[in-house]
């Protein structure tokens, strides 16, 4: 089990990286006036939720990273070291997407629900979610191969 959410963890981080690309192009583009988690981590941060504030760039990066690292360690938990396809990895993604962008965050009052946002944050962000659902089971599916190939259980 510890194994599968390790592989999980490598997988979380890799996607991540590849997801953040996705954002830093719409935001390049002018899609994305700002990156939804450093929105998310000013509101969290003392201080009006709303202002910018010192430091939120990275410590969004770094909580961008946790939480994507996270949701990488459940799906290696919950695909145990199996073969899964690639769309079953992005639809895990669009559903973190959903229950984020149309629960919490603006249940929280950080962004309006994704219906309501921006029409370049919303198809960046699906576009994100798409690229770490497959880059996380395209990673674990080699992970577990490697594995697999080595005689480790």
């Amino acid at each position: 089990m510890l194994r599968n959410v390790m592989k999980g963890a490598l997988g979380g981080t890799a996607a991540t990286a590849t997801m953040s690309l996705v954002m830093m192009a719409g935001s390049r583009m002018g899609l994305m006036p700002d990156q939804p988690p450093k929105r998310i981590v000013r509101a969290m941060l003392p201080g009006h939720r709303h202002r910018p504030k010192r430091g939120e760039g990275v410590a969004g990066a770094l909580a961008h990273f946790g939480f994507g690292i996270t949701a990488g360690s459940l799906y290696g938990l919950l695909t145990r070291g199996r073969h899964t396809p690639a769309p079953l990895g992005a639809g895990y993604a669009l559903a973190i997407w959903f229950s984020s962008y149309e629960g919490w965050v603006p249940q929280l009052g950080i962004l309006p629900p994704a219906r309501r946002d921006r029409r370049g944050r919303m198809a960046v962000m699906v576009a994100g979610h798409l690229v770490y659902g497959t880059t996380l089971a395209l990673t674990l599916n080699r992970l577990n191969a490697r594995t697999a190939g080595s005689g480790q259980p």
